[in-house]
């Protein structure tokens, strides 16, 4: 069975990309633009990272010495690929900066969309 949103953007002619729901990317918008030879280009709209009170139910983690941003993600939100909703919501433009000062207390989402 389809997708109902992916038909209504199919039935609007509009562009759409096949990202996971768990990614970053999913919620942005795509759009077009003409390219050499006028061949239509596909591409994502920018993403702006949500205020840290985009995300409810939060809890901290003490960063310890030696650990890594995907163990802690997989560890809280039960998986590493998901280390972009804790930089996210510590502002973090370089994920790697979140470890590397030992006691940094981290703040860790446990879900987005909802001002808690």
């Amino acid at each position: 069975m389809p997708n109902p949103i992916e038909s209504l953007l199919q039935a609007a002619n509009l562009p759409s990309h096949n990202l996971p729901a768990s990614s970053r990317y999913y919620h942005v918008e795509t759009t077009m633009i003409e390219g050499s030879g006028q061949q239509p280009v596909i591409y994502l709209r920018r993403r702006f990272v949500p205020p840290p009170d985009y995300y409810f139910g939060q809890q901290t983690h003490k960063v310890q010495e030696g650990e890594r941003l995907d163990n802690i993600t997989a560890k809280y939100l039960g998986s590493p690929e998901q280390f972009w909703q804790i930089a996210d919501a510590n502002l973090a433009m370089n994920p790697e900066e979140l470890t590397e000062e030992t006691g940094r207390l981290l703040r860790i989402p446990q879900g987005y969309g909802i001002s808690g």
